[in-house]
């Protein structure tokens, strides 16, 4: 039996990269899973649906209230509970880089409207359906920007930033209701979905990177749905308001 058996998992930006990659290993734990995303994530479904789990993709814009509360709803309609919410979905790949005095308002804008109030969307739409059965699970996706500073895009690491502080804050408000909330804050993972952004400079940079950190490179996948498995079971419920940095030993505390 999976770690996850009988557990309900939604996982925005599943359909693609790292996200996807959530919604797999989920759904090879037990869980039943909702991928919810702006991008077709049926292929995701179909993927999870051969290997005989059970999913639902749901075309959801996470800046959209909405769209958040439909997700949550035709979750709870579909499999009967909601359990597990990873707020994955976020903006970073297409991203240019350029000093901060020279990034624009609506670049900021549109960094925080995905990555901010997107991630505080999802958890508004999730949790009153998470207190119907006194337990709960949200991981929040951060970033070692947080904590290191990403030269070029400040409003990345500003939005990964307010990530930590929504997880602190949540926290301690839901704790009473059952409900655990986290974050992972990885690395540079290397994915497909950066594959036609990636430039010579960016490659050199990922290079680089990865020469820094202490495993000698940079993360795969692989490399962190574990964590997100581990933040979702049961196995970590004396955890809340932790941020756990998954990046290969590049940033050490």
């Amino acid at each position: 039996m999976g770690q996850l058996e009988g557990k309900v998992a939604i996982v925005t930006g599943g359909a693609l990269g790292i996200g996807a990659a959530y919604c797999k290993r989920l759904a090879e734990e037990g869980a039943k899973v909702v991928v919810a995303d702006i991008e077709d994530g049926n292929s995701v479904v179909g993927v999870i649906e051969q290997a005989g789990g059970r999913a639902l993709f749901i075309e959801t814009d996470v800046t959209s209230e909405p769209d958040n509360k439909n997700m949550a709803s035709k979750t709870f309609q579909t499999f009967g509970r909601l359990d597990i919410l990873v707020a994955n979905a976020g903006l970073y790949t297409h991203l240019k880089r350029h000093p901060s005095v020279e990034e624009t308002v609506q670049e900021w804008d549109d960094v925080y409207n995905v990555n901010v109030k997107g991630v505080w969307l999802g958890a508004k739409a999730c949790i009153p359906e998470m207190k119907k059965n006194g337990y709960g699970k949200i991981v929040n996706i951060a970033s070692t920007a947080a904590f290191q500073g990403t030269p070029g895009i400040t409003r990345y690491a500003a939005s990964k930033a307010a990530v930590v502080g929504i997880t602190r804050s949540m926290a301690r408000e839901y704790g009473d209701d059952g409900i655990r909330i986290n974050a992972i804050a990885p690395g540079p993972i290397e994915t497909e979905t950066g594959k036609p952004y990636e430039t010579e400079e960016s490659l050199k940079r990922r290079l680089v990177s990865g020469k820094k950190r202490a495993l000698g490179r940079n993360g795969l996948p692989s490399d962190v749905v574990g964590l997100c498995v581990f933040l979702s079971s049961e196995k970590s419920d004396f955890m809340s308001g932790q941020t756990v940095v998954v990046d290969g030993g590049g940033t050490l505390w």
